[in-house]
C-alpha cells in the first residue's frame, strides 16, 4: 500500500505569520502554524508532520507530492552533503531551518518515500486542499484565532496518540513560540488573487516606488544551494518562480529576484520599471503560468539568456529574459513578451 498525501507551508508576507499542513484526504489531515514563520519553514514542517504522523506504520511507502523545489532538494539532494560539512554550506555559513532538516533526517530513518513535485495553483486536488489549510493555519494566526489543526492520521492499535497528533510537533526552528490556543474554530483562508486582465500579455503590471526589500533568508539558503547545479538550471528554476502567482504578489521576492535597473518593454509596447512591476505584481499577480522552455544561453560567465513561450488562459507568447549574476545571486534585467498570433 502506498500512502500518497500532500504537503504544503504558507507564510502571509514571507516572513509572517506562517502555517502548514498535510493532506490525504478529508478524514485525513493535519495543521499547524506559527505567529511568525517563513513558507520554506512552513513547507518543511509539513513534511515533517506527515513523517511524524506515520511513523506508526513504517513498512508502508509514502508519496509525498510537494510544490517546494526548495524542500524536495533540500531532503533529496543537499541534505547528505550538508551533513558531511557539519551542517554548513559550500561557502562555510551555517544552514538555515537546520532544527527542522535535522528532525526530517531522522524521521526518514528506515521509511520508504517518494518525492514528487507538483505545480502549486494549477488544480491538483491534493496540492490544492493542503494549500487552503496551510493558509487558514496562517491567517487564524494572523488573526489570533484558533487552528483547526484536522484528524491527524489516526491512532494506532493500543490507543496511544500517532507522532503526527503529539503536542510536541512544534520544532524548535519555530521563530517564536505559539500562545496556547482556545477552543477550536473555523479559520478562515485568504481570498484568492484576483485575475490578470485579458488582453495584454506583459509579466508584470503599473508605477509605484518601494525601497530594496531586505533578501528574506530562506530564498538566499535556495539560491546558495542551486548554485551547486548548473546555471542554467538556476535560472530556469528562477524564473519559473516569477511566474507563481504567489512569487508576484510578494514585493519580498519580486525585490530580490528583479535586478535593480531592471526594464521590460510589455506586449503592448509600453516600458516598465522595477518599481512599477513591484507594485502592478502585489495589487495583481495574475493567475498561473506554464513555461515551455525554448533556450537557456550563456552569453558571458555572468549573464544568461533565456527564451521560452509562456501558456495562459488568454493564450501563447514567446518570452526572452536576460538574467545577470551579482555576487551570488541571479536577477532579472530585462524582459520583453511578444503574444503568438
Amino acid at each position: 500500500m502506498t500512502i500518497t498525501a500532500a504537503a504544503d507551508g504558507s507564510a502571509l508576507g514571507n516572513p509572517g505569520p506562517a502555517g502548514w499542513a498535510w493532506y490525504v484526504n478529508d478524514d485525513c489531515w493535519r495543521a499547524g502554524g506559527w505567529p511568525h514563520g517563513t513558507n520554506n519553514q512552513g513547507e518543511l514542517m509539513a513534511v515533517l508532520d506527515l513523517f511524524r504522523a506515520t511513523a506508526h506504520v513504517p513498512g508502508e511507502d509514502l508519496l509525498i507530492l510537494c510544490d517546494s523545489q526548495y524542500v524536495i532538494n533540500a531532503v533529496t539532494k543537499w541534505m547528505p552533503g550538508w551533513k558531511r560539512k557539519g551542517w554548513r554550506k559550500a561557502d562555510g555559513k551555517p544552514v538555515l531551518n537546520v532544527d527542522l532538516l535535522k528532525e526530517i533526517d531522522q524521521a526518514l530513518v528506515g521509511r520508504k518515500y517518494t518525492f514528487e513535485w507538483v505545480r502549486g495553483h494549477a488544480g491538483h486536488e491534493l496540492n490544492e486542499a493542503a494549500d487552503v489549510r496551510a493558509r487558514a493555519a496562517a491567517t487564524a494566526y494572523q488573526q489570533d484565532v484558533a487552528v483547526r489543526q484536522g484528524p491527524g492520521f489516526g491512532t494506532p492499535e493500543g490507543g496511544t496518540p500517532s507522532a503526527g497528533q503529539a503536542d510536541s510537533m512544534m520544532p524548535q526552528a519555530a521563530p517564536r513560540t505559539a500562545p496556547a490556543q482556545p477552543a477550536p474554530s473555523q479559520a478562515a483562508t485568504r481570498a484568492p488573487a484576483a485575475p490578470a486582465p485579458s488582453g495584454q500579455q506583459e509579466l508584470f503590471g503599473a508605477p509605484g516606488a518601494y525601497d530594496e526589500p531586505d533578501l528574506f533568508s530562506e530564498l538566499e539558503e535556495e539560491l546558495a544551494a542551486l548554485a551547486e547545479t548548473s546555471p542554467e538550471a538556476v535560472v530556469e528554476s528562477l524564473e519559473r518562480e516569477l511566474l507563481r502567482p504567489e512569487t508576484r504578489a510578494d514585493v519580498g521576492r519580486t525585490g530580490v529576484l528583479l535586478h535593480p535597473d531592471f526594464t521590460e518593454i510589455g506586449s503592448s509596447g509600453r516600458i516598465w520599471t522595477r518599481d512599477a512591476m513591484m507594485m502592478s505584481l502585489e495589487d495583481n499577480p495574475g493567475g498561473p503560468v506554464d513555461l515551455e522552455l525554448l533556450g537557456a544561453d550563456r552569453l558571458g560567465e555572468k549573464t544568461m539568456l533565456l527564451t521560452y513561450r509562456s501558456h495562459t488562459r488568454e493564450g501563447s507568447a514567446l518570452r526572452s529574459s536576460l538574467w545577470v549574476l551579482e555576487g551570488a545571486q541571479w536577477r532579472l534585467r530585462f524582459h520583453q513578451g511578444t503574444p503568438e498570433a
